[in-house]
């Protein structure tokens, strides 16, 4: 297979004619089952009907309305074990593709200069800031700005977007989808400060300036790197970090001609990917169970190994060595006699990530018990503080994301309105 460039798309999307041809497909059931399997409830069922019926700003405004973040999600979201998996076509032939459904009706959007979220005219009492500028962050901000409620977010990084922006491979997400979903939520008003870290010294400034609720959507972006000898030489990278350094470099960051990937999980796929697509003439992911035990989605799997990306597993790192900079990989074998050792130039640990706020976001309301608890509705255990997103459920998909925002953004007005 071609590989292709850091700026290539790695699928393409549909023609109208063919975007046509597939919601035909369509058997419109009365139930929706798509719609159902849809954590952000973006309702593929409505939006296919509208394609199917030559009405693709209906379409456009159906994936907005519900899910600001709809042009990510078309791009990334793992449709086959949610929407796609409960479609009703399952049992006849293949499902719907309803990603590419939607990525269309986005694309479309784009290309026609649609203008769908408008601001309100008029504002409630209550400002609102929003810390992060994620998936979860920027949803949870849309619909409180709906609402009509003043809102800000505040991000740490230059640019906005949180893990779309700095966490993603552009092949898989390229930055004019992240920049037109932005605009979406700037459209309704909504205010974004970026190169602005909230710590608690700023949490009562804002309060002082007539911010009465908060919501933390900060993603996880501590390191996080294995407990073993060589984990501080040069060359040892976190997953977080490579593929930040990989898009701000746009996709010219050196890492040599030898890469490893630890881990099993989409973000060590992604990792693989930009290390491929960057230029490495080695790129190789080594993974401590089998590939049925891995977390990441079959497809991205299929994927990288269509690229000629070898995964091997059942290997566990065991130690790195170098003289200052990483040269050799050690593995030990999950059957407790088989070892390897690797020669590498760059090994990248994709085993997870931790949030760097969490102990800042106690201080904020100095909790005595120096930790944050976080309902399924996001409500917390602080005052007039809300949370969702990957530094509460640990990192999963952007549309969790967006749901966890868009619930958190309920209970955010109601609280707002019981003021």
């Amino acid at each position: 297979m071609k590989i292709g460039t850091y700026f290539e798309e790695a699928q393409c999307g549909f023609t109208p004619r063919t975007a046509m041809e597939e919601a035909a497909r369509c058997l419109l059931c009365y139930d929706s089952p798509c719609s159902k399997g849809c954590p952000a409830g973006t309702d593929p069922a409505k939006f296919i009907r509208s394609i199917r019926f030559r009405n693709v700003k209906g379409a456009a405004e159906t994936i907005r309305e519900n899910n600001v973040m709809g042009g990510s999600c078309a791009m990334v979201c793992p449709y086959d074990r949610m929407c796609e998996e409960a479609c009703s076509r399952c049992g006849i032939d293949k499902p719907i593709e309803i990603g590419r459904l939607q990525r269309f009706a986005m694309e479309q959007e784009a290309a026609f200069g649609m203008k769908i979220l408008v601001a309100p005219e008029e504002k409630k009492a209550g400002k609102v800031a929003c810390i992060g500028s994620g998936p979860a962050s920027l949803t949870c901000a849309a619909e409180l700005a709906k609402a009509g409620y003043e809102v800000t977010v505040f991000e740490a990084m230059e640019k906005a977007g949180g893990v779309l922006t700095y966490g993603i491979n552009y092949s898989r997400l390229p930055q004019e989808v992240v920049d037109r979903d932005i605009q979406a939520v700037t459209d309704l008003g909504v205010e974004i400060v970026c190169g602005c870290k909230v710590d608690a010294k700023k949490i009562e400034e804002l309060k002082a300036d007539g911010y009465v609720a908060f919501f933390v959507g900060a993603g996880l972006w501590a390191a996080k790197l294995p407990d073993i000898e060589g984990a501080n030489l040069a060359g040892v990278k976190t997953a977080v970090d490579f593929l930040k350094d990989a898009r701000v470099s746009g996709g010219k960051a050196d890492m040599g001609k030898k890469v490893i990937v630890i881990g099993g999980g989409n973000v060590a796929m992604d990792c693989a990917l930009s290390a491929k697509l960057m230029g490495a003439e080695h790129v190789a992911i080594w993974y401590r169970r089998t590939i049925e035990e891995a977390p990441a989605d079959i497809a991205e799997i299929e994927h990288i190994l269509s690229l000629g990306i070898p995964m091997t597993t059942n290997f566990a790192p065991d130690f790195l060595e170098g003289d200052g900079k990483v040269e050799f990989m050690h593995f030990k074998g999950r059957d407790g006699v088989s070892s390897a050792k690797v020669q590498v130039d760059t090994v990248v640990f994709a085993i997870g990530q931790a949030p760097e706020e969490m102990a800042e976001i106690a201080e904020f309301a100095k909790n005595p018990k120096g930790g944050l608890v976080v309902d399924e509705s996001g409500k917390t255990n602080l005052e007039g503080f809300f949370a969702a997103g990957d530094i509460v459920n640990g990192g999963k998909t952007v549309v969790e994301a967006v749901a966890g925002g868009k619930a958190a953004a309920v209970e955010m007005i109601a609280y707002l309105e019981k003021r």
